[in-house]
């Protein structure tokens, strides 16, 4: 199962506000046939419940198990803010959104926190220059 391309992967200068980070998440996820506009709206609800910022400059908005209905398939975005985003006051670099079919984000997410749970391995991810870069580093949340 191919949660992520190349298309899916994006790196930006600056920084963003969250609402944009979140917005930009469901955009690449729409365009990837995997939710519907919708999803933004379960993502919001979720940061309002809790904060997906996990540690290690990483956030994983994700929607409530009530957007069930918005998830046609199981995608990944990643977008990296080299300016940051105040993330409810962390600071978070990469913002993956994520959308599960099922129980399938789960996995997904195990994937990503285990990417980032090394300090070598969020070293290399930052130091990506570009979109290939950064998408070879992470294209092993693909495999399983």
């Amino acid at each position: 199962m191919s949660v992520l391309t190349l298309g899916q992967v994006r790196i930006h200068s600056g920084s963003a506000t969250q609402e944009a980070a979140l917005q930009e998440a469901t955009d690449i996820l729409v365009a990837a046939g995997a939710v519907t506009p919708a999803y933004v709206d379960a993502m919001r609800q979720r940061e309002q419940t809790v904060s997906t910022f996990m540690g290690n400059g990483l956030a994983i908005p994700h929607g409530t198990n009530d957007a069930k209905d918005t998830i046609l398939a199981s995608a990944l975005s990643v977008v990296r803010y080299d300016g940051g985003v105040d993330w409810a006051g962390d600071e978070a670099t990469f913002v993956i959104g994520i959308a599960g079919v099922g129980d399938e984000h789960l996995e997904i997410l195990s994937r990503i926190a285990i990417l980032f749970s090394e300090e070598d391995d969020v070293a290399r991810l930052t130091a990506a220059q570009t979109p290939d870069e950064l998408y070879a580093l992470l294209s092993e949340v693909n495999e399983g």
